[in-house]
C-alpha cells in the first residue's frame, strides 16, 4: 500500500492500532496490533544489531553441512532470525557483525563505504624484518592489485612478530593470502575493528547489541 492510500485509508477510519482508531500522524510499534478493515496486517520485524566475539572453530553460515558448530549456536533464540554480515573463516576470530537489516550489511560490505577493517596478526617467519616491510607493498589477488592501508608493528622477536594489519576490501582471506605471499605464517588472525566499531574486551563467545550511536556510525548518520 502506498503511503497516499494509507493516510487515506486512516483518514476513513479503516486503520485501528490495538483496537483504536487510528489518527494520522499515529506511530505504531513492532509490538502493535494493527488492522485494516478489521484483517490484521503483517507486523514490522524489529530490526537487530549484534556484534560477536567469533571464536575459532565456528563457520560463519547459518547451516554447515559438515555439522560444524555455527556462529549462530552462540546467539539465543531470542535473538530473531539474523546473519553474519561478511566471513571469518574457521580458525580467524574476532569482531563478527549478525543483522537482519540487508542495508546496514551492505553498508558494512560494499568497497564504496570505505569501512576500513583492523586484523592483529600474530605471524612467524624467518627474517621477518624484510617479510613486514612486504605487507606493505601491493599484492595482486584474483587479478586485482591490493595493498593494506596500514601494518602496524605492536611486538617483535627474532621470528615472530604482532601486526595490526587495516585493509580496505576484504577479499577471500585476504590477510592471510598476503601474509603467504610474504613467506610468512599466520599463527593467529583476529578481527578487533570495522569502521568505529571495536572489539574491545568483548569476551570469546558472547555477544552485546550495537548502540544507536554504533549504528549510525555505519549508516553516515549523525544521532
Amino acid at each position: 500500500m502506498s503511503r497516499r492510500a494509507a493516510e487515506l485509508a486512516i483518514s476513513e477510519g479503516r486503520v485501528r492500532i490495538n483496537g483504536r482508531t487510528a489518527m494520522l500522524g499515529d506511530r505504531g510499534e513492532s509490538s502493535d496490533r494493527i488492522t485494516l478493515d478489521g484483517e490484521e496486517l503483517p507486523r514490522k520485524e524489529e530490526k537487530r544489531y549484534y556484534m560477536l566475539n567469533k571464536p575459532r572453530g565456528y563457520v560463519c553460515s547459518l547451516h554447515d553441512e559438515q555439522g560444524r558448530k555455527s556462529v549462530r549456536d552462540l546467539l539465543p533464540a531470542s535473538a530473531g532470525r539474523v546473519y553474519p554480515v561478511g566471513r571469518l573463516d574457521l580458525m580467524s576470530e574476532g569482531l563478527l557483525l549478525l543483522t537482519n537489516d540487508g542495508e546496514f550489511a551492505n553498508r558494512v560490505m560494499h568497497p564504496s563505504s570505505r569501512i576500513l577493517k583492523t586484523y592483529r596478526t600474530r605471524v612467524e617467519g624467518d627474517g621477518l624484518e624484510a617479510r613486514v616491510a612486504r605487507l606493505r607493498e601491493p599484492f595482486e589477488l584474483d587479478g586485482v592489485s591490493v595493498r593494506a592501508v596500514r601494518v602496524r608493528i605492536l611486538k617483535k622477536t627474532d621470528r615472530e612478530a604482532v601486526l595490526d594489519i587495516t585493509i580496505g576490501e576484504g577479499r577471500n582471506r585476504e590477510i592471510r593470502r598476503m601474509c603467504e605471499e610474504a613467506g610468512l605464517h599466520v599463527a593467529r588472525l583476529t578481527r578487533i575493528a570495522e569502521g568505529e566499531l571495536r572489539l574491545g574486551d568483548l569476551p570469546s563467545g558472547r555477544y552485546r547489541t550495537l548502540s544507536a550511536e554504533e549504528i549510525a556510525s555505519v549508516m553516515g548518520e549523525s544521532t
